[in-house]
């Protein structure tokens, strides 16, 4: 399976000044790929593809034309250029809104890869991390870094900057379980588990609002292109990634928790961005279900734990034990005349949830499926 480790960077003033060259030579080479495919077609009529272009670097790089010093990651923005075509051709194909492919400017384009390890990268034996026309970079390894490295990613990120590594590992399954619990996600609580828990909405970018609002001032406050206005945008976008971050922890910790407890875990198969609208858009975007579950899914994965996705429609309209118990927004008690369940509306829910939980995975086991 494959993982991404991500780390710290700390660049001198040299190694920052060549890190920043390189980035830009990178989106030169992007924009200029786009470029030639779209004036290509405008003006004969032919569709490049990936090694039309990739069959020109050679010439390219030996008239001086390209700074980028390791050839491997020049293929690379290239084939991330030919993957924008493939999506965008993709979109309208299906009748989707298609989106042409975008030039990309200096604040659009933040990293670049090295697609295969040990091809212009590598780490040393003193840990430090050797990239092609860098030099040896510092990173804070402030975890172990497991697997084979496949691909190293360097980033930049609201001034700083990061190296990602995506590796191939083994999974790690973790011992059997038969414990199984239903989640039910919400704005008031963020989970409550079938078990009677309940999971506190931390609301990291209501808390910090106050702050994002002065830093915004600032930004509007400086005058464009001043050195003032660069330095007051990546304070605003520290303080965004601060949030990022925290939100990202707490998602990490939340999961690691249930996937260590429960073999079975039952959640709703939300349209998040369906939800993601009206007057609830900033709360639901706070609260970062979706990013939730692609973490718990990864984790499950991993552990050889199964999640199990139900169907969301009336989960809070009925009981576990199928009676009918129609509620308004407003009514936030579930009381059930047929069976006697009396408990708070999201417990009920996520009863309800297991309950349709275990009866996919039932369905799962007897046709033979594997679901994690």
């Amino acid at each position: 399976m494959r993982k991404s480790y991500k780390y710290r960077l700390y660049p001198t003033r040299k190694q920052t000044a060549a890190l920043e060259t390189q980035l830009e030579e990178a989106r030169i080479l992007y924009n200029a790929a786009l470029q030639e495919r779209r004036d290509a077609y405008q003006t004969a009529g032919i569709s490049l593809n990936y090694y039309d272009q990739a069959n020109q670097l050679k010439v390219i790089r030996a008239d001086g034309s390209l700074g980028l010093a390791n050839f491997s990651a020049c293929q690379d923005v290239l084939r991330r250029v030919d993957k924008t075509f493939q999506a965008f051709f993709r979109r309208v194909k299906v009748n989707e809104k298609a989106g042409y492919p975008r030039f990309k400017s200096r604040t659009r384009f933040a990293s670049y890869t090295f697609p295969s390890y040990g091809d212009g990268c590598r780490v040393r034996e003193n840990r430090r991390l050797y990239c092609q026309g860098i030099g040896d970079l510092k990173v804070k390894w402030h975890r172990p870094l497991q697997g084979t490295i496949k691909t190293v990613t360097l980033k930049r990120e609201a001034g700083r900057w990061y190296v990602c590594f995506s590796v191939e590992t083994d999974a790690s399954p973790l011992p059997t379980s038969d414990e199984a619990v239903g989640i039910d996600v919400g704005l008031e609580s963020f989970a409550t588990l079938s078990t009677g828990e309940t999971v506190p909405n931390p609301r990291y970018f209501q808390t910090a609002q106050a702050r994002l609002r002065r830093a915004q001032r600032k930004v509007a406050r400086r005058k464009r292109g001043s050195h003032r206005r660069r330095k007051a945008v990546k304070a605003l976008q520290r303080a965004h990634l601060h949030i990022r971050n925290q939100r990202r922890d707490f998602h990490h910790k939340i999961t690691r928790q249930l996937v260590n407890r429960f073999g079975l875990i039952a959640v709703e198969d939300l349209n998040v961005n369906g939800l993601a609208n009206g007057m609830l858009a900033k709360a639901v975007h706070d609260v970062g279900w979706s990013a939730f579950l692609l973490i718990l899914d990864a984790k499950a994965v991993e552990a050889a734990r199964q999640v199990m996705k139900v169907d969301p429609r009336g989960t809070s309209q009925r009981c576990p034990c199928g009676a009918s118990v129609p509620k308004t927004l407003r009514d936030r008690w579930h009381h059930c005349a047929a069976c006697g369940l009396s408990v708070p509306r999201d417990h009920a829910s996520s009863l309800e949830i297991l309950r349709l939980g275990r009866s996919r995975q039932a369905s799962t086991q007897a046709s033979g499926l594997h679901v994690a």
